[in-house]
């Protein structure tokens, strides 16, 4: 649905990716080099607060510029950044959790030594889904991406 806008959906798509993917990134070595508290150890026992908030703090930086090349206002696309980063994350601890609540270490084989596909996936489902509502309620069903992109 956000990719369906013809003028704004690749953009949001571009920047719904980029903030999962910073979030994932920047959360990496923030927790590894600050390391510190542990968010969730019984669901996810290596991530820690730093890693929290260092993916948070890289996503912002992503949207801020992307901001700063002219896709969108800097405010709203901030929030966006914010809004979508917390749920990447929580689309991550989710997926966790159920594989732990069944026992599971990894989603699949598909992609050996990164938990599977499903750990690839998460973070970026939980946000796309939460963009794609978003949009919807805001712009309707055929303007998804031009109601993220254009306050």
């Amino acid at each position: 649905m956000v990719r369906l806008d013809p003028v704004n959906g690749f953009v949001a798509l571009l920047l719904i990716l980029l903030i999962v993917w910073g979030t994932d990134i920047g959360g990496f070595f923030a927790g590894r080099g600050i390391g510190g508290p542990k968010l969730w150890p019984r669901v996810s026992p290596k991530k820690t607060w730093a890693g929290a908030i260092g993916g948070l703090m890289a996503s912002l930086a992503l949207a801020a510029g992307f901001s700063a090349f002219g896709f969108g206002k800097t405010g709203p696309v901030l929030l966006l950044g914010a809004v979508l980063s917390i749920a990447s994350q929580l689309g991550d601890l989710f997926e966790s959790a159920v594989k732990r609540r069944f026992g599971v270490k990894d989603s699949s084989h598909v992609i050996p030594g990164h938990g599977g596909l499903l750990d690839r996936l998460d973070g970026f489902v939980a946000a796309i889904v939460l963009a794609a509502i978003f949009g919807v309620l805001r712009g309707g069903a055929d303007g998804v991406g031009r109601s993220l992109m254009v306050w």
